[in-house]
């Protein structure tokens, strides 16, 4: 795995500005740690010649305010590493989240369904997290021992070159124990990761199952086979600990081995007068911070493993250009196309099932038509929808209304079949925002006949709200962004499904008056009294054949 992998440089403006921050605290950092064994020494000096003469040296005064200014400029160096890590460590992990949810909704729901929602959930939630410890103390460290290492050999040089010399020699050793440590954790820290994502998996397994499983009496089951996954989570972090604390047991061992050798040819000289007290004192307290850097960096790049792992696998789904290719046929002009128009056209637009061809379809929905998709379940009206959107891969092309400076999502209303509702209040769940307005959340609410309190708080996945009163919050949705964004296309996928008759055509003359105000919309659904408000009726049959009729003309499309 590599120390510093340049995507992250590459994505994050934030994570680039921190490892030059971080450069440039640690060249302060070294700076006071030269002056505080200048300092050092200079005072043992003093203080070693004026017990030989009997006097109180005039300057010693001095060099301790020269070391207490170097000791708090090392201090507030060392703050404002801390400072600066934790600081990026949010950025950079906000960044990262919103880089993948923007590539998730870019690439479609084709391609979120051939990954695990949970380990998904995971990775961006508590793995991400483990960014923390990456940024707070492994990278802040990389970039010290890039800075540190070459400045205090060059200082250590200058006080005794042969200090220096056998500092380079053993030097070395580190980063060969770092290399074979780092072999040995790499398939442990892999096999963690892949734990913690199936912890992640059978944890919301068993919730979103929660139900289903008490009313067959298997919840208990659940707590068996949850502990059986945490146990092994458990086995496989001690395990990574005890390795992380072998390693550093190594890397301390040869860092004091070669301090020794620097120790013992520095005691050698200075006994046969070759070598200064000074000069001596100054090497002797560098040495251990010549050696510290690059020792540290290896324990915590062991303490960091969590976070770059986790790193490394968003930065896969970032820098995967291919990620969005769905299987089988090469999709043509599957984006919608941006261009000035007062009409919905669908040109030869065919959308490749794993077990049909759905279409090809040819329409033109001028502005306040209502197109109905209909057919039985599974036949393919979702994905028609999709396709429409752009987030499905198909063939043909789509032309959206509206204005071309507009991107295809600020021209759209959707509503999907199953609006997912968070927690908050009805009002916010209708206006996806902390801050609605209220007179449009009524208005809407009103068209869907849902006489609801907007304030009424709503639990995660609409919970204190009946399936009905749910899918009418999902629809009062897209009418509030209908009517406080104008876009001119709404789609609504199946959205009367769970509604009684009487709700059912309150929100197809909600519909209605939507395309009566100049708006084209799109319904798929399967029941009657919906397909009998549309001037326009896509009717798609089990083999993917397709049927548009309207009062006007009838054309049969065989796919």
């Amino acid at each position: 795995m590599k120390p510093l992998d340049p995507r992250l440089l590459r994505l994050s403006r934030t994570a680039r500005g921190f490892v030059v921050a971080a450069a440039g605290t640690g060249a302060v950092r070294t700076i006071a740690t030269i002056a505080i064994a200048w300092g050092i020494a200079a005072a043992v000096t003093q203080v070693v010649d004026a017990v030989r003469a009997g006097v109180v040296p005039a300057t010693f005064a001095g060099t301790l305010a020269l070391l207490g200014g170097a000791f708090l400029l090392r201090a507030v160096a060392s703050w404002a590493t801390d400072d600066l890590a934790a600081r990026a460590g949010a950025r950079v992990k906000s960044e990262l989240r919103a880089a993948v949810l923007r590539r998730a909704a870019d690439r479609g729901p084709g391609w979120l369904a051939g990954r695990s929602s949970a380990g998904f959930a995971t990775t961006l939630g508590p793995g991400l997290d483990a960014l923390d410890a990456y940024f707070g103390r492994y990278l802040p460290q990389l970039a010290l021992t890039a800075v540190a290492t070459p400045m205090l050999l060059v200082a250590i040089g200058s006080g005794d070159l042969t200090s220096a010399v056998v500092i380079v020699c053993a030097m070395p050793v580190i980063p060969v124990f770092m290399v074979l440590i780092g072999l040995a954790t790499r398939s442990l820290q892999q096999q963690q990761a892949d734990a913690l994502a199936r912890l992640g998996g059978a944890f919301t397994e068993a919730v979103e199952g929660l139900a289903t499983l008490k009313v067959f009496g298997r919840a208990r089951r659940q707590v068996g086979r949850i502990g059986q996954v945490t146990d092994e989570y458990r086995r496989g972090t001690i395990g990574v600990l005890r390795l992380s604390f072998v390693s550093g047991f190594a890397l301390e061992l040869a860092a004091s081995l070669s301090v020794a050798l620097v120790a013992v040819s520095i005691g050698i000289r200075l006994v046969d007068g070759s070598l200064g007290l000074g000069a001596a004192m100054f090497v002797l307290v560098l040495a251990p911070e010549a050696f510290a850097p690059l020792r540290q960096v290896g324990a915590d790049f062991h303490a960091a493993q969590d976070g770059v792992a986790a790193s490394q696998a968003v930065l896969d789904v970032l820098d995967d250009p291919d990620g969005s290719a769905p299987e089988g046929p090469t999709p043509v002009g599957s984006a919608p196309i941006r261009s000035d128009s007062a009409a919905l056209v669908l040109a030869g637009l065919t959308v490749h099932r794993p077990e049909t061809v759905v279409g090809p379809v040819d329409l033109t929905a001028p502005a306040g038509t209502v197109v109905a998709l209909a057919g039985p379940s599974g036949s393919g009206k979702s994905s028609l929808i999709a396709a429409i959107r752009g987030v499905l891969p198909a063939d043909g092309t789509v032309t959206v209304p509206g204005r071309a400076d507009l991107s295809v999502r600020d021209r759209t209303s959707w509503v999907d079949q199953r609006p997912r509702l968070v927690r908050g209040t009805v009002a916010e769940n209708v206006a996806l925002s902390a801050e609605p307005h209220t007179a449009d959340v009524r208005t809407a609410l009103g068209a869907v006949g849902l006489g609801v309190d907007p304030g009424l708080p709503v639990g995660s996945g609409g919970s204190g709200l009946s399936g009905g009163q749910a899918q009418r919050v999902g629809v009062a949705r897209g009418l509030y962004r209908a009517a406080r964004q104008q876009t001119p296309l709404v789609l609504l996928d199946e959205p009367t499904s769970a509604l009684d008759a009487e709700s059912e055509a309150q929100v197809v003359a909600a519909v209605r008056r939507l395309a009566d105000a100049g708006a084209v919309v799109v319904v798929a659904s399967h029941r009657p009294a919906v397909v009998a408000a549309a001037d326009v009726v896509v009717a798609i049959g089990a083999s993917g054949s397709v049927t548009v009729s309207s009062r006007r003309s009838t054309q049969e499309v065989s796919a």
